[in-house]
């Protein structure tokens, strides 16, 4: 029988973990970007939620210094 400690070591287990710390990740972003610059269209939101890991954190960092939705899109392209 699997323990929790067993279950939290496999696989799959540290996929789901990965994906959720991922996703909420994305969700911070967008909500200082909608919080900062107005509200986000969608294709910049999708765009956004296909960034990886690194270029969510670079994201992260960069919008520190936009002031418009432009900034993001250039940033973004």
């Amino acid at each position: 029988m699997f323990s929790l400690s067993d279950l939290r070591e496999t696989k799959v287990y540290q996929e789901a973990l990965e994906e959720g710390e991922l996703s909420a990740k994305k969700s911070l972003i967008l909500r200082q970007l909608n919080l900062k610059l107005g509200s986000i269209p969608l294709k910049v939101e999708q765009k956004i939620r296909q960034l990886n890991p690194n270029q969510l954190d670079n994201l992260a960092l960069a919008l520190l210094d936009f002031s418009d939705l432009e900034d993001l899109q250039q940033w973004l392209n």
